[in-house]
């Protein structure tokens, strides 16, 4: 971290003003890191898949999360201390000071608080446990205005906006919708750094699919990839994703797709495998609206931490808002060929129906030929009314009628992704040190398409003409499209540790013989092993050494 700060990854939030917890800058390179991961993301799950990408608004109205869940079930235990006035999250303070996995009821944070006689750091009391929600709420308009909330999920914008979509993708499932934003809890007690923001940077991926048919067309290109499963059993697999899905561990094709997914671009930016395992949420452990979810998790200092959820969230959203905005959410989906289906229709008897209910009898009649029966007693709306009706006002017929498809809740398959703590852990898994000439390096064995600077340009000795001829260099990579440095500051060989702590791939020095035959040379950041390269090839050579991990020494002759 200390690092990371002083090269410019990260910064404290308000740092002038004393800071606060939970909330972080991004500074040139760290910003650059994360846009970097954010295009290679949208590479695996855009580009790559049916999916479209769009943008919605970061406050969203009160309904919404009525509907979603999120006003009553996104709620975490709070402990304030009545001496000092600070504010903890329950489960967390007591697995910190007592080790102990605890329930986050307000019951059993309570019995730990009493058997253990809990007390803050300060030596104070707490108080009686309390909910807390986690969305910051906000007004929208002037005046009184209108309860709105920060979004704590980028994923209720997308299932608000599915008519459109699903007429976007002409009805046809599977497809998917992706988000890229910010997303807002306002934790109790962050910590850990980057691991628990109140304001954060989330890639969402909602795919929606039919509920009977939960298959990915492509799931035979990653079935026999293999990775490290923990069920939520706590038994450990070592096992393809064929054989997890035929085993029934990853509940269905399109869940261990994701999973498999998922695995292969946290790889190809840089996570390490050997510190990357999938755990399955135990059942008392999942949100409201998941019916199975596995994480994402990576080792790092701070033990193993989720960087993504992958959920099955069935139809709950969807259903959720159909049933609170009384829009249709549903999708027809027509069969291979039309089947005859007998049915129980009922036929209004309007001399029954015109002396009890005047002038509604009409309307009612039309609401019952739309209904079919399946009890002794029918139940329509008319006008916004519910109105019960028995037997003495209809007629039941059976008849054939010739169905051509269904329609369907689709169901969908979340992968969530932390960005934060993606980069976060990227920089960690990257970060290394070596002996080069005697002394200890600190460099950052970034992949090479993520580094923040894929370049830098250093002059020999900093004076004409070396000065003049690394600039047009500069000049003439950054034209090319490269992120490029220049740096004159200091000796050499100084200039090449600080690019290699910032994990720059390549260091390309002017040095006198530039000046004799238009070549440079070009320096490997993990190597430290040195080519000569014409000067007119640079763009080529760079091009081809970024977008791979071919050696340099393919593009010349190693040069000590």
């Amino acid at each position: 971290m200390e690092m990371l700060i002083r090269r410019g990854f990260l910064w404290q939030s308000f740092e002038i003003y004393g800071g606060m917890a939970g909330f972080i800058d991004y500074a040139p390179l760290g910003n650059n890191l994360r846009r970097k991961i954010e295009n290679i993301w949208r590479e695996f799950f855009v580009i790559g898949e049916r999916v479209a990408e769009i943008d919605t608004p970061l406050i969203g109205v009160e309904e919404v999360f009525i509907a979603s869940g999120h006003a009553t079930s996104f709620v975490d235990t709070a402990i304030e201390c009545q001496k000092c006035g600070r504010v903890y999250r329950a489960d967390h303070y007591v697995k910190e000071k007592l080790n102990l996995e605890v329930d986050a009821s307000i019951d059993a944070i309570k019995e730990v608080m009493e058997v253990y006689e809990l007390k803050c750091e300060c030596g104070g009391n707490f108080g009686e446990p309390f909910p807390m929600n986690l969305m910051f709420s906000t007004k929208i308009g002037a005046g009184k205005g209108k309860l709105g909330y920060l979004r704590p999920e980028t994923a209720q914008g997308i299932f608000v906006a599915f008519r459109r979509l699903s007429n976007y993708f002409r009805d046809k499932l599977p497809f998917g919708v992706a988000q890229i934003g910010r997303a807002f809890r306002n934790e109790i007690s962050p910590r850990q750094g980057v691991i628990r923001l109140r304001e954060f940077n989330q890639a969402e991926l909602e795919f929606f699919v039919h509920p009977a048919e939960k298959k990915h067309p492509k799931f035979v290109e990653l079935e026999k990839d293999t990775l490290t499963l923990v069920d939520k059993f706590d038994k450990t697999h070592r096992i393809t994703l064929k054989e997890a899905v035929e085993k029934g561990i990853i509940a269905n094709e399109v869940l261990a797709y994701f999973i498999g997914k998922t695995r292969r671009f946290l790889l190809s930016i840089g996570i390490n495998d050997d510190k990357l395992r999938f755990r399955q949420h135990k059942d008392d452990e999942k949100a409201h609206y998941a019916t199975d979810c596995w994480d994402a998790e990576a080792l790092m200092s701070y033990g193993w931490i989720e960087i993504v959820g992958i959920a099955d969230r069935t139809n709950y959203d969807l259903s959720r808002h159909a049933n609170f905005s009384k829009v249709d959410m549903s999708v027809f989906i027509p069969y291979s060929a039309p089947v005859v289906v007998k049915k129980k229709k009922a036929i209004p008897k309007m001399s029954a129906l015109g002396p009890v209910f005047k002038a509604k009898a009409k309307k009612i009649a039309e609401a019952l030929e739309k209904v079919e029966v399946n009890s002794d007693e029918i139940e329509v709306e008319v006008d916004g009314e519910k109105i019960k009706l028995g037997k003495e006002f209809y007629t039941i017929q059976e008849v054939e009628e010739e169905v051509s498809g269904e329609r369907i809740v689709p169901h969908v398959i979340e992968p969530s992704f932390g960005l934060d703590r993606i980069t976060y852990t990227v920089l960690e898994h990257s970060f290394d040190k070596d002996i080069v000439e005697g002394e200890e390096r600190k460099v950052l064995r970034l992949k090479r398409k993520v580094a923040p600077i894929e370049v830098a340009v250093l002059p020999l000795l900093s004076r004409e003409p070396f000065t003049i001829k690394a600039l047009e260099i500069v000049d003439l990579l950054r034209k090319s499209g490269f992120y490029t440095d220049y740096d004159d500051s200091g000796s050499i060989g100084r200039r090449y540790r600080r690019f290699d702590e910032i994990g720059t791939p390549f260091c390309i020095t002017v040095d006198h013989q530039t000046f004799e035959d238009e070549t440079v040379t070009i320096r490997d950041r993990d190597t430290t092993k040195q080519v000569r390269v014409k000067i007119s090839e640079l763009e080529r050579v760079l091009k081809d050494l970024i977008r791979s991990d071919r050696s340099i020494e393919e593009f010349g002759e190693i040069f000590r």
